[in-house]
This record gives structure tokens, sequence and C-alpha cells, in this order.
């Protein structure tokens, strides 16, 4: 960590190792030229961190046009226009760092002077092993860890920027000061004007960052949680049965941190044992959405998955409290939401079936034994690619119900399920699925059936049959569909 005093500011040297040495021929290009060009933004904000950092911004005196085509073509690099009306280009090259071109307006002060927290408003020239240029105390901000805005009017000027200091915050792992958190909540109403891609992005780049709880907390504190999603304010302080510790809307941001728990604190393999048979790491990097990890998108069906339950709450004469169909009525609200917030059509999908079948991994078998391999497959069969998704899901929210009163026994019932279910899904990717033992064409020869939905569905009911050890062969098969036709099935 960068030590600072507030009365000495800090040298410190640019070249090296504050930045990549694929830099090196762009400072190089800058200087054989007599450009006064600097590095600002989150760049440098990330090698003050000793973090490495590909994406660039680099503010230029003169024409930044002519200035990113000449670079581009010293360096062999390629250069476009991102807005050519503000004059911004962008550079890139094979293995170099992506970098954006803007032009000064003005001096480089008056530059920091538009940008939004103390922490971003500090630049570096390119040539010379120059100091930073700090003239809102960005270096001591990073030193003490916090995010502060220049002032009010920046949340005004971009009310983006509301949800980018929380998000911020939790990439960086700092807090957000006391004054500027002050004005986040005065300025709370303008999130209505954000775009909804970029409300969408920020929010999962916030999931997507650690301590969650803490973090949707703190969102919710400032006023802007219920301004993303307002259907989440009607589960604030909604009772729940006694085997619920909090009630819906605690709940549902518990449940979101219970996925965490599972999949991001590096806690996973400890706190599930061996019952789980999932590399979990790698299967929930993956990208699902919009630039998003699964990883994401899990925590987002936590947070929704229970948005249902205010709307279907009712009360029986003993006082029981039941929440008839709110996974179906809830898989139809956070499609929604999602569509909403300008969510890619495998986005709504993957999060609109998490939250539909995320009571069913609890509901496959009778209390303390295990699913069919019938109901296994018709859990994969049915949820897809959202299967493994959905299963974590489930274990999450019954983190989520117990809190502190989490039974051990229980759990331990719980995880071996889970495992259950996930071990069907692995043996069927290991062995490529069951083996074809009739076609459409064996059926409608065999049995006398016509082309059509029917044929179909006895095809499924073939998969199913086979999947669950029920048959083997093709002649059982046949005779499985006969016997079907002669009760007066329809092969369902």
């Amino acid at each position: 960590m960068i030590q600072v005093s507030e009365a000495e500011p800090p040298t410190i040297a640019l070249y090296p190792p504050l930045l990549p040495d694929s830099v090196e021929p762009l400072r190089r290009f800058f200087a054989s030229r007599g450009l006064v060009a600097y590095l600002v933004g989150g760049a440098v904000r990330d090698s003050l961190l000793g973090a490495e950092s590909l994406d660039l911004d680099i503010a230029v005196e003169g024409d930044s046009g002519r200035v990113s085509q000449g670079a581009a073509a010293a360096l062999g690099w390629k250069a476009y226009p991102l807005d050519a009306r503000r004059g911004i280009f962008r550079l890139t090259s094979d293995r170099g760092p992506t970098v954006d071109l803007s032009p000064l307006r003005g001096s480089i002060e008056h530059d920091l002077a538009q940008r939004d927290f103390t922490v971003d408003a500090i630049a570096v020239p390119m040539t010379g092993h120059a100091a930073p240029i700090d003239p809102y105390g960005g270096v001591l901000d990073l030193d003490r860890r916090l995010i502060r805005a220049l002032s009010p009017e920046v949340f005004v000027d971009d009310p983006g920027r509301l949800f980018r200091a929380v998000r911020l915050a939790a990439q960086l792992g700092f807090e957000v000061e006391p004054a500027t958190r002050a004005w986040i909540r005065a300025n709370a109403g303008l999130v209505s004007s954000v775009a909804a891609e970029r409300t969408r992005d920020e929010l999962l780049k916030l999931l997507g960052s650690r301590d969650t709880v803490r973090r949707l907390r703190e969102l919710d504190e400032l006023g802007l949680l219920c301004r993303i999603v307002p259907e989440l304010e009607e589960a604030r302080g909604v009772a729940q049965p006694r085997e619920h510790y909090w009630d819906v809307f605690d709940h549902c941001i518990e449940t979101a941190g219970q996925v965490e728990r599972l999949l991001q604190a590096g806690e996973c393999r400890g706190f599930l044992g061996d019952d789980i048979p999932v590399d979990t790491g790698e299967y929930f990097a993956r990208e699902a959405s919009d630039g998003h990890s699964r990883l994401d998108l899990v925590k987002l069906a936590g947070l929704l998955h229970d948005i249902s339950k205010p709307a279907t709450k009712t009360v029986e004469p003993s006082g029981r409290i039941r929440f008839f169909g709110h996974h179906v009525e809830g898989a139809e609200v956070a499609g929604n939401i999602l569509r909403r917030l300008r969510f890619s059509r495998a986005g709504v999908d993957l999060v609109s079936k998490m939250v539909g079948g995320h009571l069913r991994p609890g509901q496959m078998a009778a209390k303390g034994g295990l699913p069919s391999r019938r109901a296994v497959y018709r859990f994969h069969r049915d949820l897809g690619g959202a299967a493994v998704d959905t299963v974590y899901l489930n274990l999450a929210d019954y983190l989520a119900a117990r809190g502190p009163y989490l039974d051990e026994s229980d759990w331990g019932y719980r995880r071996r399920v889970a495992g259950h279910i996930l071990k069907g899904s692995a043996a069927r990717k290991r062995d490529h699925g069951p083996a074809k033992l009739v076609d459409g064409h064996d059926i409608m020869r065999r049995l006398g059936i016509p082309p059509g939905p029917r044929v179909g569905d006895m095809l499924e009911m073939v998969r199913e049959a086979h999947s669950s050890g029920c048959i083997s062969t093709r002649e059982e098969a046949l005779s499985l569909l006969a016997g079907d036709l002669r009760a007066g099935g329809t092969g369902a």
C-alpha cells in the first residue's frame, strides 16, 4: 500500500514499474513527437495499487484523431473512432493494451476537475519520470481506501455515478466516505434517468465483487437498491414461517450472500465436503450473459428468487404462513425485471429458470431419501442449462433460511441430495447421454404411428425410461411404447 502524508505528497516514478511494458512503445512515440499526453483515470489508480491494467485512458494535447492515426501507423497498431464528435479514438494491438485517446480541453487540471472521484482524478505525464498530478488528494484516498466524490455536482451531471461509487468501493474493497454517502442519498432519485444497460452492468459488477451482503445493504441504505428493483420494496418486513430467520427482503439479500459463500469466498470445498462433484470455479466463471459470469447471475437469481412471496402470501386460521406458487409467479416477475434492465435473452432465460426451479431440488425425494434416477432425469431435462446453477441456488436458499440456526445434520442431508443430483448430470455428460435405442422411423414403422408431435413424446418417454434404468434394449423400448398405446396413453 502506498504510504503518503498530507504535507508531503509522494513522488512515484511511472516507468518502471507502474505500467506494463507493452505501453513503452506508445510512450516513446509521444516523446519522439514532442507530444504532451497524460495517462489518466483508472489505469493510474490501479497502477498505484499495484495492479496491472491493459485498459488505458490518455488525454493528449492537439488533434486526438491525427495523433491516434500517427501512433497506429508508427507502431503497427489499429485506430478507429469511438466517439468522433467528442474526439475519442481507440488504439488496439494484438498483444498490447487497449488505449482510448481523448483531447485535452484546457489544462490537465481542468480535465481532472471534470472527473467523478478523487481516486480517478489523478494523471501522470506520458513522458519523463514525473510524480502523479493529484490536485484532489486521490493518492491519499487510495491509502485511506476511500471513495470520495469531487463534489455533489458529479452525481447531478451523471447519475450513473451514484451506482458507480458503491460498485467501485466493492471492487476495490474500499469505503464510500461520509460526505459522498450523503450526496448519494440526496440525489438517489436521479437514478431513473440512467440507461437500463448501464444500471444492469453496474449491478452485475457489484454482484461480482466480494462481500455481497454488505454491498447490497449499502445500496439499500443509500436508497438505490429498490430504485433498481422496485419489486423488492414489497418484500421489506414481510414475515415468513418460523423456519426462516429473516423476513423476505433480508432473506433475498442473504441468499445472494450465501451463493458467494458457496462459490466465491474460497470456502466451497471445506463447506460442501466431498458431496459435490462439480468443479465450481471453472464452471461458474464462464460467461453467461451480457459479458458477465454464471456466478454473477446466480447471485442475481438469489436476490430475486422470492420476489413474488409478498404477492402470494396467505395466512391460514392456524396462523401458518404459505406462499403458494411463488416460484412460478416469481419466474415471470424476474424475467420482466431482467427484460426491463435490457438483459439478453440468454440471461433472462437462465435467471427465470433458476427462480422457477429453486424449490425443486428439495422436493425430489421423501425426507431422508435420495431422488430417483427418473426424478434426476426430469430435473435436468426441465431445467436444461440452468440445472447445475439451480442446485446451488437451492443450497444457498436453505442456508439463508436457517441463518444462525443451521442444523448440521440437515445441512449434511441437503448436501447429499445436491451431490446426487449433480452426479447424475456429470454422468450423462461423461457418457454423452444414454445410447439411442429407437428413432422416429422405428416408432412409426413398428407401431403404425403417423408423423407428428406424438412421435416426439414417445421418444422422450424412451429417453426417460432408459435414463431411469427401466429399459436397456431396442425391443424393451418398443414394448414399453406398445404397452402404453394399448393402455390408451399418449407417449407423454
